[in-house]
């Protein structure tokens, strides 16, 4: 297996765990830390999450909420980049309206799994999941009107290829609108820490090389939207939540992460780390 292969793996296998946890208690000896804690602090309304299955709810792995006054509308098509149990293409499913569709992409059978059972909660029939990993996205070129993605490019090992894939997909004038983490810099411990790369840190890179990468795929008029710096409260309940539970503390996302590590983690990374709310546009011509 190549490198990517080994990183790709190893987050399918965080959130498989992730998605099968059953206990709300935080898997790093902190403070418990409910699956989908960052939820209401990237920016969804409590009526948003209101009208949504609760699975979906508590098995969302966000840091921000990429609909937000996004500009969708009716009959519009919306890919979502790793939609994990679905609430992002649901928000987007009653947005489009039953003239435009809402598409997810995730490379984990349990999460397409949880998916399909929230979209059959809901009622909506303009709400479809695929499984693929997002480097090589299973959608048809210039076929949709926005791309969205809640803290899941960070993740990838070939994020040129996402950036490609993205500008590929999208129709001419399309737009994207990406909830993600970035990052000013990272000590190599922390690169290399799989349990920290899990969580949506160790893999993510700074503001500069996103819109490099972005400019570099061919889109253009990109510019960063929203930012939250994360302090050290938010830091520890971001990574405790993205983590899979584990009461012992021990081998969270492969590795594991001790709570002396996510002690450091915290004090070295505080006002290093925020979420990002990134627009780009596929140019007309």
């Amino acid at each position: 297996m190549s490198k990517t292969d080994d990183v790709r793996g190893s987050v399918r296998d965080a959130y498989k765990k992730a998605v099968q946890s059953e206990s709300p208690s935080g898997c790093c000896g902190g403070s418990p830390a409910q699956k989908g804690v960052v939820v209401k602090l990237a920016g969804y309304g409590r009526d948003e999450l209101s009208a949504l299955p609760d699975e979906a709810v508590v098995n969302s792995f966000g840091c921000g909420n990429p609909l937000a006054y996004s500009g969708v509308e009716k009959g519009d098509v919306v890919l979502d980049l790793g939609s994990g149990a679905g609430i992002d293409i649901l928000i987007a499913g009653k947005m489009v309206g039953p003239e435009g569709g809402a598409i997810g992409i995730d490379m984990t059978d349990e999460m397409i799994e949880k998916a399909c059972k929230n979209i059959a909660a809901s009622g909506l029939t303009n709400v479809d999941v695929r499984k693929g990993i997002i480097e090589e996205m299973p959608v048809d070129s210039s076929t949709v009107d926005w791309v969205i993605s809640n803290c899941v490019i960070n993740l990838s090992p070939e994020k040129p290829r996402v950036f490609s894939e993205i500008a590929r997909v999208l129709k001419p004038g399309g737009r994207m609108l990406v909830s993600d983490i970035v990052v000013k810099e990272l000590p190599d411990w922390v690169r290399g820490h799989e349990a920290l790369y899990c969580s949506c840190i160790a893999g993510a890179i700074s503001e500069e090389e996103y819109i490099a990468g972005l400019e570099a795929a061919g889109l253009v008029n990109i510019e960063v939207r929203e930012r939250l710096v994360y302090d050290a409260t938010q830091l520890k309940a971001f990574v405790e939540s993205e983590l899979p539970d584990n009461q012992e503390a021990v081998a969270c996302c492969g590795g594991g992460i001790s709570p002396e590590m996510l002690e450091r983690a915290v004090e070295t990374l505080q006002g290093q780390i925020w979420s990002a709310k990134i627009y780009a546009e596929k140019p007309t011509d």
